[in-house]
């Protein structure tokens, strides 16, 4: 596995790096946080989507709930200047407060819990958690959002205990009853929200809405005997939205005649349809007023897209060392072993022959080896937003990723190595050769 990029492809991209990322980043909101934090840092400046955009070139983003998309025009010389993508998503599969959250059962105080998108719900059992997203807060006469985020072990759901499962292998989790979380004991319910408003000093009857979830308290970690692997809460899809981030800082450093652009979306784990998921109109309105702020029309910017690619980047499944046989022969996936294309003849991934043409390309100016991951024909499989970008876009989308074990469990595995190796082949993406 090679370490040392080219000069023009290195990214700050690490295992390490990653670990602190995911920590940070306990929700979707926390997630564009975070990315914008290091943006800004980098020289970015956020825009409103009411405001007036500037027409000078520059380094820009902006957020929509829980939904980044960043760009730079410094190195935009020509008139229809194409886009390079990546896109990425930022929510994981959880357990998500109901809306009535408080009940108490058999004495013990429990706060009402429902799965989010598909959460492999076993390995949520018998840990310790903890609450993060949003609120929404009365302010006089209007609404303001205000981050959460309590990293204390309050939540807990436990198992049930192997003397009184039926057969002693296992249980039927159902997703109403089974998934409800204890927090403290008593008769008498206590006010969930209460104690958040509390944590985010308001009054309990200023929380007019919320959108929140339950965190994995246990820290990310470089694990393995030489430190070859990391183990994580959220790597998918994480791991693209760092890697992306690390990619566009790297791209934005040493521009080319394209215009990068990193768009991580929100809801993608379930179905992508609302105001900031890939079906929105997110993507191709901000394309559209970065070409108009630049002084085009429409003509210009259906030039531009016609000339746009977009590498839709989410986690990918690393060939199973226990179970082997769910895998595609010929097919396998090695951790370790760099990025990976994803294809799929029925479209549930949006690679064809060009696009995977372009991310090879990329792979191979970035010095990564590229592995190629097609499906098993008797099961299932999943999607993202790569087939979604496309239809809604019109774009020449690629989907890529970086491989991992235990995909929508609680606590996700991958290689450290493809860490570096997955940020670089898309800072390449981004910045394509003339």
């Amino acid at each position: 596995m090679p370490t040392n990029f080219p000069d023009d492809q290195q990214t700050d991209a690490t295992a390490a790096g990653l670990c602190s990322f995911v920590d940070a980043s306990p929700s979707p909101f926390h997630v564009c946080a975070t990315v914008a934090g290091d943006l800004t840092a980098a020289g970015f400046v956020e825009l409103n989507e009411t405001d007036h955009w500037p027409s000078a070139p520059g380094r820009f983003f902006l957020v929509r709930g829980g939904s980044l998309v960043a760009w730079s025009t410094e190195g935009a010389g020509r008139e229809a200047a194409p886009f390079r993508i990546v896109g990425g998503h930022t929510d994981s599969p959880n357990l998500r407060v109901k809306q009535h959250p408080d009940r108490e059962s058999a004495g013990w105080q429990m706060v009402g819990l429902e799965p989010y998108g598909g959460a492999w719900l076993n390995s949520w059992l018998d840990r310790d958690l903890g609450i993060s997203g949003r609120l929404s807060i009365r302010d006089g006469n209007s609404v303001q959002d205000k981050l959460i985020r309590v990293d204390r072990p309050i939540l807990r759901v436990p198992q049930l205990a192997i003397h009184l499962s039926e057969d002693r292998k296992g249980v039927a989790l159902d997703p109403q009853r089974h998934v409800n979380a204890i927090w403290g004991v008593g008769t008498s319910p206590r006010s969930f929200l209460g104690f958040l408003a509390g944590e985010a000093g308001v009054d309990a009857d200023a929380v007019l809405g919320w959108e929140l979830m339950t965190h994995d308290l246990a820290p990310s970690a470089v694990v393995g005997l030489r430190d070859e692997l990391v183990s994580a809460p959220r790597l998918d899809n994480q791991g693209t939205c760092y890697a992306g981030s690390r990619a566009l800082l790297a791209a934005v450093d040493d521009p080319g005649e394209a215009i990068p652009v990193l768009v991580l979306f929100d809801h993608e784990e379930v179905g992508s349809m609302s105001d900031r998921g890939a079906f929105s109109d997110l993507l191709n309105s901000v394309l559209e007023r970065i070409v108009l702020a630049r002084g085009g029309g429409r003509e210009d910017f259906l030039r531009t897209m016609a000339g746009s690619v977009c590498a839709s980047g989410d986690m990918a499944h690393a060939t199973h060392p226990n179970y082997p046989d769910r895998h595609e022969p010929a097919h396998r996936i090695e951790v370790g072993g760099g990025p990976v294309l994803k294809v799929n003849q029925n479209l549930r991934y949006a690679t064809d022959a060009a696009g995977a043409g372009e991310f090879a390309l990329a792979c191979d100016r970035a010095g990564v080896p590229l592995q190629r991951y097609v499906h098993r024909a008797d099961l299932p499989c999943g999607s993202t937003i790569g087939p979604i970008t496309a239809s809604r876009t019109g774009l020449s989308t690629v989907d890529v990723g970086a491989p991992q074990l235990a995909m929508h469990s609680a606590r996700e595995l991958m290689g450290a190595a493809d860490v570096p190796s997955y940020a670089a082949a898309l800072a390449a993406f981004l910045t394509p050769q003339e």
